[in-house]
């Protein structure tokens, strides 16, 4: 009987030294990030980290987020946007061995790139909480400033303040480009941004690489991401008729392109789509710059059948909330 109780002890240990880390990952305290309280299922090694607007699943091994999560909406960016601190700091309830430090990105050609984002901070602490190198990971400067921030991250915020409910956002990063620093913080080849509203319970995600490089794609499916990265979000998706998961290839069907200016790069981009069959219809929204929207209505070609919805949408005057209100936003319906 006792070496019945000894095998059965050493095999409940075996088998909990030996399962996925993430199994643990309870985020006791902040489980309210994920939607339906559902933590998500991978076999890479790692720690939770509770935040005040965040949570971070992080890998001690790479120094940097496995993933990260927030909930946002549109109420949240109706208040005074905190200032940006821009104070990094090293996570101290990491050991010195599993933490990245400061002295590791410093002159290492890559800027320290958030993963939760600062400008989708609404409260002074989670500003600055979301300047600890926990929620950091090694981004291609160029990338960093101008893809990610501008075709990446502004659009999903440009999503929210739209959006009818909460939308929960993902982001992450995969892949090996060698290290940086000291305590060698991994240079991920792959980054990523899920997206998932839960209102229409549909969800997409933007994929890029980590360069200088990088040029903006569609975006790619729920499962494509799934398999990419071996993570399973637990989302709960749109059903259909038979209550089967919505097909990964109809989830996500859309992505924003903007226009500030004229970009005949873009309206040549948006025309290449169109003419592979990649888009079903365009809607082209603008404020106060009816011009630009109608020019690049009119550059769009059309021949095969693609509809072109022209609509002003003009948000209400504030005196907390700044909008581009020249800029002209073309949303694109994919096939």
């Amino acid at each position: 009987m006792k070496l019945t109780l000894r095998l059965t002890a050493k095999t409940i240990l075996l088998a909990a030294l030996f399962a996925p880390l993430s199994a643990f990952a309870l985020f006791e305290g902040c489980a309210q990030f994920f939607p339906n309280q559902q933590i998500p299922s991978s076999s890479q090694i790692g720690k939770d980290l509770c935040f005040d607007d965040f949570a971070v699943y992080y890998s001690p091994i790479d120094k940097k987020p496995i993933y990260t999560v927030e909930r946002l909406n549109a109420e949240q960016f109706q208040g005074k946007h905190p200032r940006r601190s821009n104070r990094f700091y090293e996570e101290a309830r990491l050991p010195r061995s599993e933490r990245a430090l400061l002295t590791d990105y410093r002159g290492s050609g890559y800027d320290r790139g958030h993963n939760v984002p600062a400008g989708d901070m609404h409260t002074e602490k989670g500003m600055t909480q979301s300047f600890s190198l926990a929620n950091m990971m090694p981004q291609a400067r160029l990338n960093n400033q101008g893809i990610w921030a501008k075709q990446v991250e502004e659009p999903t915020r440009h999503y929210v303040k739209r959006a009818h409910g909460d939308v929960y956002v993902f982001t992450g990063s995969t892949g090996d480009l060698g290290s940086i620093g000291s305590n060698k913080v991994t240079i991920p080849s792959h980054l990523y941004k899920l997206v998932f509203d839960s209102s229409t319970k549909r969800a997409w995600a933007f994929w890029i690489d980590n360069t200088n490089e990088a040029h903006m794609t569609p975006p790619i499916s729920y499962s494509e991401l799934v398999e990419r990265t071996g993570i399973d979000f637990h989302l709960p998706l749109v059903e259909t008729k038979s209550n089967a998961v919505k097909p990964a290839h109809t989830v996500g069907g859309w992505y924003p392109v903007f226009f500030d200016v004229y970009a005949t790069k873009k309206v040549d981009e948006l025309n290449a789509h169109i003419k592979a069959g990649r888009v079903a219809r365009i809607q082209i929204e603008y404020d106060q710059n009816a011009d630009l929207a109608k020019r690049i209505a009119a550059a769009l070609e059309t021949d095969n059948g693609v509809r072109i919805e022209l609509t002003q949408n003009s948000p209400p005057a504030s005196s907390t909330v700044q909008y581009e209100r020249n800029r002209v936003s073309v949303i694109v319906h994919q096939k």
